[in-house]
């Protein structure tokens, strides 16, 4: 595996520590930017909102640069509105540097993946995206656990700074260790070649999949603190050691889905589907039981964003490897984070803590459904092999 994949899973461990660090400090900075917890967690759809809404736009003006310099560009861009995060004086401050460090992460995500696609071989990707993303599994084992300690300890603000000082080391290291021309890689296209991806109508149910997928696993992972503490039962000092355990879950699952990405695909998300509905709507049913509620909420991790490797393994056959089709899934992705938490909240209100869990499950069933076709799909070519099925079949990336 080229060096620069791994490189480039250091500077989307930063962002997604940053990205994550609100879920993990809700009551803390509740109490100092004077919000309610649902407000707080209102920070999470704005980051959200920002990476699917201006990600892409961000990633059409870095369309010409090379690769490298964009990213360098995307990580001062990223720095500037964490900095703000750390000195915001009241909540619309922080609502603001939210929003500029999501543009900033998504476009990020976009060229990261496109990168790490483009220097490795096609029958690995899978693999490969997957050993990128490992910067996002870790930004949940290490990185949010660390930060809600530290926010916890030494105030939420200098949570942010550490994570500055982080972003900082990333792009150090990105300076150093990726390549400036990566001689096997194609440049991004013009923008209308960009754009004719799009014109495939399957494209769009695919990504479709993505925001079913990560929207039903947010809807639990974006309120795990208040629910742990106010309906489990378990004191503010065990969550950071709950959150460790569910981030070694999705290191893991990250792993086992890599490895079956390329080839397994739709039966990879069938199966992590089912998984995950079963896990919440456990843990929407047991939250109140220790035990039960910490099984479950590990199984999440184990099967929830830890889809991803197929996820954009799928959308890059249908579709392509290049940034604006990466980053646009990647807007997708966040769309379901935005739906998971904008009415997690008011849910929330209404029903208790409780509602999000539901509301991943109904999710989740989404999900499943909009595999419909391609399970059809599959089940055709498989049992109809006469001559124009099978000339269908060959067309047909194995996996998909």
């Amino acid at each position: 595996m080229p060096r620069a994949v791994y490189v480039l899973a250091l500077g989307i461990f930063a962002m997604v520590t940053s990205e994550f660090v609100v879920a993990g400090l809700m009551p803390q900075m509740a109490d100092g930017l004077d919000a309610t917890i649902p407000e707080i967690g209102y920070l999470i759809t704005a980051f959200a909102a920002a990476m699917a809404l201006g990600g892409p736009f961000l990633t059409v003006a870095v369309l010409k640069l090379r690769q490298k310099s964009a990213l360098m560009l995307l990580f001062g861009v990223f720095l500037a509105g964490n900095v703000l995060a750390a000195l915001a004086p009241d909540y619309r401050t922080m609502l603001v540097a939210r929003v500029l460090t999501g543009i900033a992460s998504q476009a990020f995500f976009g060229v990261s993946i496109s990168l790490a696609s483009r220097i490795t071989r096609p029958e690995v990707r899978g693999r490969a995206v997957a050993v990128a993303l490992n910067g996002l599994m870790l930004g949940t084992l290490l990185g949010l656990p660390f930060a809600t300690v530290v926010g916890e300890h030494l105030g939420w603000r200098t949570a942010f700074w550490a994570i500055t000082v982080l972003t900082v080391l990333a792009a150090g290291a990105t300076l150093v260790g990726v390549p400036s021309a990566d001689g096997e890689s194609e440049e991004n296209g013009s923008l209308r070649q960009e754009l004719g991806a799009f014109r495939n109508p399957r494209l769009w149910l695919v990504l479709t999949t993505s925001t079913f997928v990560i929207g039903a696993t947010f809807s639990a992972f974006s309120y795990l603190n208040p629910i742990l503490t106010e309906l489990t039962g378990f004191s503010s000092g065990t969550v950071p050691l709950l959150l460790i355990a569910y981030g070694a879950a999705t290191v893991i699952g990250n792993t086992v889905v890599g490895r079956l990405a390329d080839r397994r695909t739709i039966p990879v998300l069938v199966v992590g589907l089912a998984l995950n509905l079963t896990f919440l709507v456990g843990f929407a049913l047991f939250a109140e039981l220790s035990v039960p509620a910490v099984v479950f909420m590990l199984g999440i991790g184990l099967v929830g964003v830890t889809m991803n490797p197929a996820l954009v393994t799928r959308v890059q056959r249908v579709g392509n490897a290049r940034s604006l089709v990466n980053t646009v899934h990647s807007s997708f992705i966040t769309l379901g984070i935005i739906i998971a938490t904008s009415v997690g909240g008011p849910a929330i209100d209404t029903f208790g803590l409780r509602a999000p869990l539901w509301i991943g499950a109904g999710l989740a069933v989404l999900g499943l459904v909009s595999l419909v076709p391609d399970l059809r799909r599959r089940l055709l070519l498989n049992s109809a092999p006469s001559p124009a099925v099978e000339k269908a079949a060959a067309e047909v990336p194995q996996g998909v």
